[in-house]
């Protein structure tokens, strides 16, 4: 599993010009799956996605987490987080897993996140999306659960 997470002081995810989710300060997440993963995976990346503390305190320091200045989510699937672009100058996703599999394990993630008490918005799996973001910093950080 890969996660791409950007500190955002507002997002906004659109289909067909309609907005289905947003979120103030938080993360915007990226999700991309891979053939081997399993819910442990995500909930492995997941904790510690939301144990960063990526976020300044009252001196400026990055000492907060997400849930430590009351952060949202917003949740999107990605399955170009696994482009491989090491022949020729398009690129295979061959590494990404299925669809069926990677729905299954995206909702999974969306429900281990809300389960820890977060709020989330989610993109829709699958749909050609638009997304809106103010990062913040900016500030983004690379995940990936092999080498976790």
């Amino acid at each position: 599993m890969r996660a791409l997470i950007q500190v955002v002081r507002k997002s906004a995810v659109s289909v067909d010009g309609q907005v289905i989710g947003s979120i103030n300060r938080g993360f915007t997440v990226f999700l991309g799956y891979g053939h081997t993963d399993t819910p442990a995976t995500c909930e492995k990346l997941l904790n510690k996605m939301l144990k960063l503390r990526i976020f300044p305190d009252a001196t400026g320091k990055t000492n907060c987490s997400l849930q430590d200045i009351g952060g949202e989510l917003l949740m999107i699937s990605q399955f170009t987080l696994y482009a491989d672009c090491k022949k020729g100058n398009r690129p295979s996703f061959i590494h990404s897993a299925p669809p069926e599999p990677a729905k299954k394990l995206y909702a999974h993630s969306i429900d281990f996140v809300r389960a820890a008490g977060f709020t989330v918005a989610t993109g829709e799996f699958g749909a050609d999306m638009t997304v809106d973001i103010e990062n913040d910093g900016p500030f983004t950080i690379w995940l990936d659960s092999d080498s976790l």
